[in-house]
C-alpha cells in the first residue's frame, strides 16, 4: 500500500514537472512571437522575416527561457534544489543567442536590446518577487520602471512613426510595456519563496 502511494506520488511529480515545463515553453513561444511582432512594428517598412533571424534567434530562445522558468516553478513548488535559483539568469539566453559577436553590441541597437530586455526583466522580477531585502528590491524596481520613460523619450529618435502622440505609437508603447511586465512577472519565479512540503 505504501509503495503504491509513493509510486503515485512520484508519477504526480513527473506529470507536474512536464506540465509546468510545457506550459513555460508555450508561454515563452507566445511571448517571443509577440516580441517579434513588436520588432516588426518598430522596424516599419524595413521589417523582414527570415528563417534564422526569427526562428533561431528569437523564437527558440523564447521557448528555452520559458522551459527553464517552468522548470524553476516546478522546483519552487517542490521545495527547491541546490543552486536552483541560478535559473533566474535564464533570460540571458536572449543575449547569448542574439549577440554571437560581443563587440557587435557596441555597433547596433539590436545587441543592446538583446541585453537590455532580459536585464530589465530580471530586475523587475527580483523587485516583485517578495523575497530578499527591501532596499535592493526597491532599487531594482526603480531601475526596471525606467523602461517606461526611456521608451517614451527615445522612440522618436529611432522610430519617428511611433511617437506617443500617434495612435500607432501609443499602441506599440502599450505593446512594449505589457510585454516587459509579463517578462518581469515570469522572471520573479526563481526568486519567489519555495513551497515547503508538508
Amino acid at each position: 500500500m505504501v509503495t503504491r502511494e509513493v509510486s503515485r506520488s512520484a508519477q504526480g511529480v513527473r506529470v507536474g514537472a512536464g506540465r509546468l515545463v510545457a506550459f513555460g515553453g508555450l508561454c515563452g513561444l507566445a511571448w517571443a512571437a509577440g516580441l517579434r511582432g513588436f520588432m516588426a512594428q518598430v522596424a516599419g517598412e524595413e521589417a523582414g522575416v527570415e528563417w534564422v533571424g526569427t526562428f533561431a534567434w528569437i523564437l527558440l530562445p523564447g521557448v528555452l527561457v520559458g522551459v527553464l522558468l517552468g522548470w524553476a516553478e516546478f522546483l519552487r513548488r517542490t521545495g527547491g534544489r541546490p543552486h536552483w535559483r541560478w535559473l533566474a539568469l535564464s533570460p540571458l539566453l536572449f543575449a547569448a543567442v542574439l549577440t554571437p559577436d560581443p563587440l557587435g553590441v557596441l555597433e547596433s541597437g539590436v545587441g543592446g536590446g538583446a541585453i537590455g530586455v532580459p536585464v530589465y526583466g530580471m530586475l523587475g522580477g527580483y523587485a516583485i518577487s517578495g523575497r530578499g531585502r527591501l532596499l535592493p528590491r526597491v532599487i531594482a524596481g526603480a531601475v526596471a520602471m525606467t523602461t517606461v520613460p526611456i521608451w517614451a523619450l527615445t522612440v522618436g529618435s529611432f522610430a519617428p512613426h511611433l511617437t506617443l502622440d500617434t495612435p500607432a505609437g501609443l499602441w506599440v508603447a502599450l505593446y512594449y510595456y505589457s510585454f516587459m511586465a509579463l517578462l518581469m512577472i515570469a522572471c520573479a519565479i526563481p526568486h519567489r519563496p519555495v513551497v515547503q512540503s508538508s
